[in-house]
């Protein structure tokens, strides 16, 4: 199904943006046309029961019905967070100068949806895109993460340390590792921890406290998390 969306793939941005104008608007068109089809379909409910019933039982837990439940809820919202929070990375990115790097993240990003070659296939519908959506949210935390260390100011307004975790979990190993290697590549290669530790200087900081479009609070917005615990999902 992926494939056939490759020959209609448009890059996300031709050109980078001078850091003096706004980003402009980012096309999720097509991850959001790939996570419409298979996540929008009530039959894969029950595919995801058995493989939280399964990711539970193997974590000592006999989880129950309504667990179950909030556990699929869990998973369909993650994936669906995937294209707001590319936005959501874009667009701060283009407030701090930080478009080069993250251009090349999130096309990285776009490029594992629409490419077949995964680490979990494609053809497993809704499981197929766990994988997609892990590494995407996953990147995209490490950069506010890294951005974070250096500025003490939040990227993004949304932590999703806890709703990867729970993620890492359901995928599972071998699986998982793989993935991580993927995203620390993907920040190797862009270089923009560099791009990060550049504005760590005392002018950098100050211009960060006074710009109102960087989120000095605590992350907001995170996922619903309930009964995840239950799930044995947060347990290391």
């Amino acid at each position: 199904m992926k494939e056939a969306r490759i020959l209609a793939y448009r890059p996300i941005v031709d050109t980078i943006v001078p850091s003096s104008n706004l980003p402009e608007p980012l096309d999720t068109t097509p991850i959001e046309s790939i996570i419409a089809d298979l996540c929008s379909d009530q039959g894969t409910e029950p595919e995801l029961n058995d493989l939280l019933e399964v990711v539970s039982s193997r974590r000592g837990i006999e989880a129950g019905p309504k667990e179950l439940e909030r556990g699929v809820k869990f998973v369909r919202a993650y994936i669906g967070q995937v294209p707001y929070m590319m936005k959501i990375a874009w667009t701060a990115a283009g407030n701090v100068g930080l478009q080069a790097p993250m251009q090349q993240i999130l096309r990285m990003v776009e490029s594992y949806w629409i490419e077949g070659d995964d680490v979990i296939p494609d053809g497993m519908g809704i499981i197929g895109l766990l994988d997609d959506a892990y590494c995407s949210l996953t990147s995209l935390q490490a950069v506010s993460d890294h951005f974070r260390l250096q500025t003490g100011k939040h990227l993004f307004p949304t932590n999703l340390g806890a709703a990867n975790k729970a993620m890492r979990n359901i995928i599972g190993e071998p699986y998982a590792s793989e993935l991580d290697r993927i995203v620390i590549r993907t920040m190797a290669e862009t270089g923009l921890v560099e791009a990060v530790k550049s504005m760590a200087s005392e002018e950098k900081q100050l211009n960060f406290a006074a710009n109102s479009t960087i989120w000095s609070h605590g992350p907001a917005g995170e996922l619903d998390m309930a009964d995840l615990q239950r799930l044995g999902l947060l347990k290391d």
